[in-house]
């Protein structure tokens, strides 16, 4: 009689893993996706936590490291999501969830196709680089489409407080924030080769000793390039007045109040004159209202040019007022004008970048199927096409008007067309007590180095700022409180190599990407035709 063994599978029943279990690790990489976007979007103002940045990248470096590009789009999705819908939970302050969901989602996009492009790389050489690079590239595209691009949310922007700032005056935002990703990428890859060394016994010098320039070198950058980080006074020093006027209440009805918040400027501004009188301040070179600060017309309307000539007179010194002005025909213009005290408005400067969606509305009849808030903007601004430069008591001011601040092109033009200080009037009366006011100081601040400029941010209802060429802040006042700044700033001329070299740095970086991209490609195409053989 023979008997039959059957083998036992040394493997027994823990070979095939729990459901519960097993749907739990499929979570995993989705939940690090949307952890790295939540990392990421805690690293921005008016959080000190800058730092958060570099897990944020490691942590998404770990999730999309050998995906494949389909599950690197959907991944990236989720980090887009986690970093983009509190960031900008502000734009629907006033008009409600939709507005604020459906950016998020689109922009979340851009953070997508970055989470492709960074999964098709990840298995090269040196991944960390052409992955940093693949974000900057991403960034790029986002800031440029659609309707004009949407900048906000650039890592750089999130950079104020950190160590990788000065690199701002190397090459700009993209510089800045290409360190910032890179250090993160190759902290992950560091430890990656870390813990294959443990498992292997085997250490993996050449690949751990890359690694770990991916972490250094930024940091070595940023130290070398602290010397471009300058606040000296050039062309002398200028005292300058900038002032918040404050609005009645919150919300898109402050509009409603139009007369108030004028005369909370000239009110400001007639108080400012009397302590300049009493010896209590210093007189000002020029002073400068916010964006909004006269919403009704000065040249169509005689009682506002009369409130705002009264007011400059007294003061007796240049003053830069944020006008709406509306022709009898065509669009609106948020326009600035500098107002003389001898003479009246004597220049002007039409905002060049207006904003999608709150100044104008693309596509209005489609947009009012999902939010009837589109008919608030009754008649479209229009854009202007001057750079704007105004000469003020023999000091240049360059003038970014609000959203503007965002885009790179809009506040270096006014520095390469001779501005010896730069002046970002705005207005966040809309967003109430959101971090959206904070997060826009931050980019004035990355302005300031990337230009070695002082940044002068006259708000209507705060934060207003006075801000040194090296980022920091000098003086600055509370939210919805009406102050006046009044400070000596120095006034520069000399120009930092990313003011020279413009769009180039960022150039040269989307071109890493798209070879890093295209080597990617090419290394697909060539594993498959092996298969095929």
């Amino acid at each position: 009689m023979s008997t039959t063994i059957t083998p036992v599978d040394a493997s027994g029943p823990a070979a095939t893993p729990e459901p519960g279990r097993a749907g739990l690790r499929r979570l995993v990489r989705p939940g690090a996706a949307v952890l790295s976007g939540v990392l990421l979007f805690l690293s921005f103002p008016p959080r000190p936590l800058w730092w958060l940045a570099l897990p944020g990248f490691a942590l998404l470096g770990w999730t999309l490291r050998g995906r494949r590009p389909r599950a690197g789009f959907g991944l990236g999705y989720l980090t887009g999501l986690g970093f983009l819908l509190p960031l900008l939970i502000w734009t629907g302050a006033e008009v409600g969830r939709f507005p604020w969901i459906a950016l998020s989602a689109v922009e979340a996009l851009f953070v997508a196709a970055a989470g492709l492009g960074i999964a098709a790389v990840s298995r090269l050489p040196g991944w960390p680089v052409f992955a940093a690079a693949v974000w900057i590239l991403a960034e790029a595209a986002r800031a440029r489409v659609p309707f004009g691009g949407f900048p906000w949310g650039k890592i750089a922007f999130g950079q104020a407080d950190g160590v990788f700032l000065s690199l701002a005056a190397v090459g700009g935002t993209p510089v800045l924030g290409f360190a910032v990703a890179l250090c993160g990428f190759g902290l992950y890859e560091v430890i990656r080769q870390v813990r294959a060394y443990r498992a292997t016994g085997t250490l993996p010098r050449g690949p751990l000793a890359a690694a770990a320039l991916t972490v250094l070198v930024p940091v070595t950058g940023a130290l070398a390039a602290l010397p471009l980080v300058d606040d000296a006074a050039e062309d002398g020093m200028a005292t300058v007045a900038a002032v918040q006027g404050n609005v009645p209440r919150l919300g898109l009805d402050f509009n409603a109040q139009r007369r108030a918040v004028l005369d909370n400027h000239v009110a400001r501004t007639e108080e400012l004159a009397e302590a300049v009188k009493a010896k209590k301040e210093p007189q000002p070179d020029f002073v400068l209202w916010p964006e909004n600060s006269s919403d009704i017309d000065p040249y169509a309307n005689a009682d506002a040019a009369e409130a705002i000539d009264r007011a400059v007179r007294k003061i007796g010194v240049p003053t830069v007022i944020g006008a709406v002005v509306a022709p009898e025909t065509g669009k609106l213009r948020n326009t600035l004008i500098k107002w003389d005290p001898a003479k009246g408005p004597v220049a002007t400067y039409d905002k060049r970048h207006v904003q999608p969606f709150g100044e104008y509305i693309p596509m209005r009849s489609f947009v009012r199927i999902f939010n009837s808030n589109v008919d608030r903007v009754s008649r479209d601004f229009g854009p202007g096409n001057e750079v704007g430069v105004f000469d003020l008591a023999g000091t240049k001011v360059g003038l970014a008007t609000c959203y503007e601040a965002a885009f790179d092109w809009a506040v270096r033009d006014t520095v390469t067309h001779g501005a010896q200080l730069i002046s970002v009037p705005s207005n966040n009366a809309t967003f109430g007590h959101s971090e959206m006011t904070y997060q826009q100081l931050a980019m004035s601040r990355v302005r300031a180095v990337e230009h070695s400029r002082a940044v002068v941010v006259p708000v209507t209802s705060g934060v207003s700022a006075i801000i040194a060429p090296d980022g920091r802040i000098v003086e600055q006042s509370r939210m919805f409180t009406p102050d006046v700044l009044v400070e000596k700033v120095p006034l520069r001329s000399s120009l930092t190599p990313a003011t020279r070299m413009g769009t180039l740095p960022e150039a040269l970086l989307v071109a890493v990407a798209a070879a890093g991209l295209g080597w990617s490609l090419l290394r697909s195409v060539r594993a498959r035709r092996g298969r095929d053989a």
